[in-house]
């Protein structure tokens, strides 16, 4: 840290005070856009209704708020080391002896601790609240509810009966993706009123077009006796790509839970990439939020007087914009296999440093 306290001090209220600022005014942009799209979709359904829309916005608040925060790491940065060097402020720590990397100091130790608060806090409650809002969504706009969970001892989903007389819940123990094939199947028939009608025990069923092929089948029905069948098909509106999308997505399991949900997903035979990608991405926002905040010194120091202020400013602002390009499309390749999901995950925080730091020792005699 830098020698002086009070100097230190000073800095990280200054960083701090104008992360604050850009953080309020990135959420609050972007929160009213985002309701007003909620508004834009819910107004074609009568069930969603303003207060409705209002109360989803909100439960959707954290998950912006978290996405906001690396914009505002890196705008914060730039405007404290902006305004600290135009008010020669900087100019003087330095002649006083103190080095570019030991006034950045502060706001690097902040930067991290935020990028810590943000993954191990903020993402827990923004993936609860997510949740509610994705199951308020399939209620009230989407119509589409979530078909799916998973457990330790396998996935359970539903379907509506194709002759609509009820539900039917169905329990395996082991998925086969590729050929969609369901291990050690439990299947509960429920009538309308959901009451409970029959039970299907199967070594295994294959989805087909418009039904399920079970393989060596125990039939059960409330006070008769357990029929054994061959074979047995069971009516389903389902496909495969319904059942992969009814999957939780990353954003509503949080950081804590994840691990857990991977290690199911593998054992149930499902892909886990984009909870695994999303797992690591969290892990290294805390060194992306530090990179941020190197990238964002090295346009705004000795700005006055070497001139051309709104233009290197700028500048960084379009680096910011390209560095989230860069992550979206480092991620997609990792989602599609094309580099590895580890890589992909932690590429956007190293590019980021390497780039910040040589830059920084280019521009600085440090």
């Amino acid at each position: 840290m830098i020698s002086s306290p009070t100097i230190s001090r000073y800095i990280l209220r200054q960083y701090l005070l104008w992360f604050a600022v850009m953080f309020g005014s990135i959420l609050a942009i972007i929160g009213l856009v985002d309701t007003v799209e909620l508004l834009r979709r819910g107004s074609k359904h009568d069930d969603a209704t303003v207060s409705v829309i209002m109360g989803m916005a909100l439960l959707r608040a954290p998950f912006l708020a978290q996405e906001a925060v690396p914009f505002a790491v890196m705008f914060g940065g730039i405007l404290t080391f902006l305004r600290m060097t135009r008010n020669h402020e900087l100019v003087v720590v330095r002649a006083a002896g103190v080095s570019v990397w030991q006034f950045l100091a502060p706001t690097l130790v902040a930067s991290i601790l935020i990028g810590v608060f943000s993954v191990t806090i903020l993402n827990p409650i923004s993936a609860v609240m997510l949740s509610q809002f994705e199951e308020l969504e399939g209620r009230y706009i989407t119509g589409k509810s979530s078909l799916l969970a998973v457990s330790a001892d396998g996935i359970w989903f539903r379907q509506t009966n194709a002759d609509a007389v009820g539900q039917t819940v169905v329990h395996a123990a082991r998925v086969q993706p590729d050929e969609m094939q369901l291990e050690d199947v439990i299947v509960f028939e429920f009538s309308k009123d959901d009451q409970f009608i029959g039970r299907v025990d199967a070594e295994s069923a294959n989805l087909r077009d418009g039904r399920w092929e079970m393989s060596k089948a125990w039939l059960t029905r409330p006070g008769r006796a357990s029929v054994f069948v061959e074979h047995h098909d069971l009516a389903t509106d389902l496909t495969p790509e319904k059942i992969q999308e009814s999957f939780a997505s990353p954003e509503t399991v949080s950081l804590w839970n994840l691990p857990r949900f991977i290690r199911v997903l593998e054992e149930t035979g499902f892909s886990p990439a984009a909870h695994r990608l999303k797992f690591h991405t969290l892990l290294a926002e805390p060194i992306l939020l530090a990179a941020m905040i190197i990238i964002a010194a090295t346009f705004s120091l000795r700005l006055t007087r070497r001139g051309g202020t709104m233009l290197l400013v700028g500048f960084g602002v379009l680096v910011c914009f390209f560095l989230f390009l860069l992550t979206n499309v480092v991620q997609a390749l990792g989602l599609g296999a094309s580099v590895p999901v580890i890589l992909a995950a932690w590429t956007p925080a190293g590019f980021c440093l390497t780039t910040g730091l040589t830059m920084l020792l280019h521009l600085e005699d440090g």
